[in-house]
């Protein structure tokens, strides 16, 4: 199979079941559009993950969000995009589940607890993964929109799987008015924060970029709170934007007003010494200012990265952690804490900013899959 291809599936919807036919084993998320729910499916014994769709008495049906996902989910068939398993009522009309294939862990939880960032390898495997995903949903015009660790997990043998569709758009043949402020705020691109009301899948090969960089440090690379912050941070780490390497910026509703200190200098090569000059084009070019330029998911996926040592260390390799849903509730992380207030911050905004060009959006749900139980520190299982 091609780099990032994967079946289309056309079928219906799967068949509408009973949600008695799955045993609630615990709850394991929370989010303002969701309640996650590790369960077991009574006729096969198999665990999944069970979403109820938190409608709220709509008045007009089920969210934008959740017709969304669904759809997205329906259409899509690929190894590293979780597999929307079925669909499942309750008692009432307002008690709708969506049953997921489950994974036990996220990134966001791998990279909050491990004593030391993985090896590079094991990160190459897990971007490499990453990248195939996006390449498979631009191929089809589709773009994520909230592309975040916790939104990456990671079943049993190593494979990555993106999850949590509900801000998902396309973004062909004809461009439309676009929400602005999508995407948490750490992730989110530079023409995004500027105000881009068209934009397209570059939005997720910056986040993407973001990500790549968290896992070699386990830390964000720009954990700002406000979007002036995150302007700021993103200058002085990769030089302060302008016309000449962005010619479009000047386009953009917030560029007349910003006002940043003018810093020249692109340190990537200063914050990750360990990386090769390979590493850095690559982290580079996903951290690209000007959309326009930034690689795409392809031909990232065929940048020298990925064929100089270390090689991608396959995913029958990978290191497994002992699953977060297993275990009691710890406090969380100072670093947990932080993530958790930045992406609360993101869907509280972004349920102001949501406007009639996009039918009525919606918030973006929490997170699906494999919500973090904190620990002080996760430890490989050898």
């Amino acid at each position: 199979m091609a780099e990032g291809e994967g079946a289309v599936v056309g079928t219906a919807l799967p068949v509408i079941q009973d949600v008695y036919d799955y045993e609630k084993l615990k709850r394991i998320g929370e989010g303002t559009f969701g309640i996650v729910y590790k369960a077991r499916d009574r006729r096969t014994g198999k665990i999944v993950a069970l979403k109820r769709l938190r409608l709220d008495r709509e008045r007009d049906g089920m969210p934008v969000t959740s017709v969304r996902e669904l759809r997205s989910l329906q259409e899509t068939s690929h190894p590293n995009i979780v597999a929307l398993l079925g669909v499942v009522t309750g008692a009432s009309l307002d008690s709708v589940f969506l049953v997921f294939e489950y994974c036990p862990h996220d990134l966001a939880h791998i990279v909050d607890r491990l004593a030391v960032p993985l090896v590079l390898s094991e990160i190459k495997c897990l971007l490499h993964q990453l990248l195939s995903a996006l390449a498979y949903l631009h191929a089809r015009w589709t773009m994520h929109r909230d592309l975040k660790p916790s939104n990456l997990l990671l079943d049993e043998h190593g494979q990555l799987k993106v999850c949590d569709f509900g801000l998902v758009r396309r973004w062909a043949p004809r461009p439309e008015p676009l929400t602005p402020g999508v995407t948490t705020l750490w992730y989110r691109s530079p023409e995004v924060l500027l105000g881009a009301r068209q934009y397209d899948g570059a939005v997720d090969l910056w986040a993407a970029g973001c990500i790549f960089a968290e896992l070699l440090r386990n830390a964000p690379l720009f954990p700002a709170r406000t979007e002036l912050a995150m302007l700021a941070a993103m200058g002085g780490v990769l030089g302060s934007p302008n016309t000449r390497i962005w010619p479009s910026v000047g386009r953009l509703p917030g560029w007349t007003t910003l006002q940043l200190p003018d810093q020249p200098h692109n340190h990537l090569k200063q914050r990750f010494p360990e990386l090769s000059v390979s590493g850095i084009d690559l982290l580079n070019k996903l951290l690209t200012y000007d959309p326009s330029q930034r690689i795409s998911a392809r031909a990232a996926l065929r940048h020298p990265f990925f064929s100089e040592h270390p090689l991608p260390k396959a995913q029958e390799f990978m290191p497994t952690f002992p699953s977060v849903h297993d275990e009691p509730e710890p406090r969380a992380s100072s670093a947990h804490q932080a993530r958790r207030a930045a992406e609360a911050a993101h869907t509280h905004g972004l349920k102001h900013r949501i406007d009639d060009a996009e039918a009525r959006l919606g918030a973006a749900f929490g997170d699906l899959g494999a919500v973090h139980a904190r620990q002080p520190v996760l430890r490989r299982v050898e």
